[in-house]
């Protein structure tokens, strides 16, 4: 692709003012950076303000993170996403756990022009990094659920949109990461970020049921994880939009701005106690209407857009989702073993929705053109998910045939949601400055050996891997956890893991994995296969791995039967076990300036 195409792009569509203004900032303040006149610390605040994230690799190659509030994807998005990777950098975008297309080896001249370029499709990276209210985040079904108490669709639309650019969120105290689900499902994981909200309802002494939202405040992931905490028993539709500016206002004046390992809002709760913390957000929603900023009521997004639920189908019973879903693929046919593990039925219309598997979250230019037609030739809604797959909605049964045989043409037809083979994995060693190990080459070898030991389609686990203990790749939450870890053996550097097991979120609760064991990153895969074949031999009918993982003893009993795992073989015997995945030479534990963790 020669980038001269981007001009007569940007010659014939226009930009988003504010857009354009962004691009145009970017433009002043890196020739001001190259000039030497731009103090270093001071364009890279500016520079993750804007999405732009530096990599290991250091020099001018950037990552470049795109924001698709709620998933939300149109096909001229997805058809710019694959032009900027073939343009600009390496033929593929990968889908974070935030919902976000990110990609890498972007070169730090060319990101002004790639601003722009996102901006004529209605895309932005502003506030994607750095100390900001991040992407929001929306359940994938949203809109297309039969369990849903509302569709939350506007409402996160709503709120990407009122604190974008809000000068209230530009410099808080660190990230700020806001959630929106439909049901206590909780796909849209509300239950461990600095806000969640789930839609619920209530019954009034009349009788008659008000719909509205249960918010949830001060959870977290990372090194020392959090469960939210409920505000308040029941926040009315027109309290919403206040209740999250005063969480924002209540971190940006009460968050600690002299240390970021202890910044988040979760910290909050550990400094002041919940009841103050609490106290405060609901004094400053109180005294709320008295600012400029005030978004009181039912945002225009709602009130254009609605937020009625999809509703349940007469006589339909409606497919299990969430973690945990039973999966069981009874059938022989490839088609017919996809349509039991990536459709789901119910709503009142009678559409239904299906996913397409992105191995990795990583989907190629090719990929994301061929996504766009479908998604064009038959009008559907289109969702990037949690686990980063992308989700088809306003399916008709009859498209389904079809809708198989064109993603199997692209290798995105696998039976995938639900399944053992579905492993989310952060970037890793392979781009990040954090990260210690290769999470990336750990999922793929633990999907290659379930593939071969016929364990890829056991169904309701899930096994998340973070290349460290940040938790990018939500290791905390999955029935298998693994962060990456530096190990010493026999003198010499080693890449291992720490395994844990029985993490969940779901139903307005959170429950973080158990440390099991540590083990060599080369025995990593044995050691996932043992728990999933126990798992899939043990359980009972309808049985999760925690209730399963509980009745068996716990995570120590279960670790104790792989503690001849946790061995590493001399250098000499095993050279392997000090190399890391997809790596050639020694392991080393490098590591960088921390610029701005997802």
């Amino acid at each position: 692709m020669n980038p001269v195409i981007a001009d007569s792009i940007l010659r014939a569509v226009p930009v988003d003012p504010a857009i354009e203004a962004d691009a145009a900032k970017f433009d002043t303040m890196l020739a001001r950076y190259k000039a030497g006149t731009l103090d270093e610390d001071v364009f890279r605040v500016f520079r993750l303000a804007n999405g732009i994230y530096g990599q290991r690799q250091g020099g001018t190659a950037q990552m470049v993170r795109v924001k698709f509030p709620y998933g939300s994807a149109t096909p001229e998005q997805l058809e710019m996403i694959a032009f900027i990777s073939d343009t600009y950098s390496r033929g593929w975008a990968h889908i974070t756990t935030r919902q976000n297309y990110q990609m890498h080896f972007v070169q730090l001249d060319d990101c002004p022009t790639v601003i722009r370029l996102l901006g004529s499709v209605g895309l932005t990276t502003r506030e994607a990094c750095s100390d900001t209210v991040r992407n929001v985040m929306g359940c994938h079904l949203a809109g297309a659920c039969p369990y849903e108490v509302l569709d939350i669709s506007a409402w996160a639309d709503a709120a990407f949109k009122h604190f974008l650019r809000n000068p209230i969120s530009q410099r808080l105290p660190r990230k700020f990461k806001i959630n929106f689900s439909g049901c206590a499902t909780d796909c849209g994981q509300a239950m461990f970020n600095d806000v969640g909200v789930i839609a619920a309802s209530r019954t009034r002494d009349d009788g008659t049921v008000e719909r509205g939202f249960r918010v949830y405040v001060a959870g977290g992931l990372g090194a020392n994880p959090h469960p939210a905490l409920a505000l308040e028993e029941f926040t009315p539709k027109e309290e919403l939009m206040a209740t999250l500016e005063a969480c924002v206002r209540t971190f940006e004046q009460e968050g600690n701005r002299d240390n970021k390992l202890r910044a988040r809002m979760k910290w909050l709760v550990d400094t002041l106690g919940w009841e103050e913390v609490q106290r405060r957000i609901l004094r400053s929603r109180k005294f709320l209407p008295a600012s400029a900023t005030w978004p009181g009521g039912i945002p225009a997004e709602v009130l254009a857009a609605g937020d009625e639920p999809a509703g349940l189908a007469d006589g339909i019973t409606p497919t299990a989702i969430g973690q945990g879903t039973p999966v069981t693929l009874t059938r022989r046919g490839d088609y017919e073993r996809w349509h039991d593990a990536n459709v789901v039925r119910g709503v009142r219309n009678g559409t239904v929705s299906a996913t397409a598997w992105s191995e990795l979250g990583d989907t190629t230019s090719l990929q994301l053109r061929a996504l766009a037609a479908i998604q064009r030739d038959y009008g559907l809604q289109i969702r990037l998910t949690p686990r980063q797959n992308l989700v088809f909605r306003g399916l008709r049964e009859e498209h389904l045939p079809a809708l198989y045989a064109r993603l199997a043409e692209i290798g995105m037809a696998k039976p995938g949601a639900e399944l053992t083979r579905d492993i989310v994995s952060c970037p890793g060693a392979d781009t990040c400055n954090l990260a210690v190990t290769q999470s990336r080459g750990l999922a793929k070898a633990i999907g290659d050996r379930l593939e071969e030991e016929g364990l890829a389609e056991v169904g309701g686990l899930r096994t998340n891997i973070s290349g460290c203990m940040n938790s990018c790749g939500q290791h905390h939450i999955a029935d298998i956890g693994f962060f990456g870890a530096e190990r010493r053996a026999h003198g010499q550097a080693a890449p291992g893991y720490q395994m844990l097991l029985g993490g969940y979120v779901g139903q307005e609760k959170a429950h973080f994995g158990e440390k099991a064991l540590r083990l060599p990153a080369k025995n990593a895969p044995e050691a996932t296969l043992h728990v999933v074949r126990r798992f899939a031999n043990e359980r009972n009918a309808g049985e999760t791995f925690r209730v399963w993982m509980e009745r068996v003893g716990g995570a120590k009993a279960i670790a104790a039967e792989l503690k001849h795992l946790d061995v590493f073989p001399s250098p000499d015997e095993h050279p392997e076990f000090y190399v890391d995945f997809g790596e050639t030479g020694p392991y080393s534990a490098e590591t960088g300036e921390s610029e701005c963790a997802v």
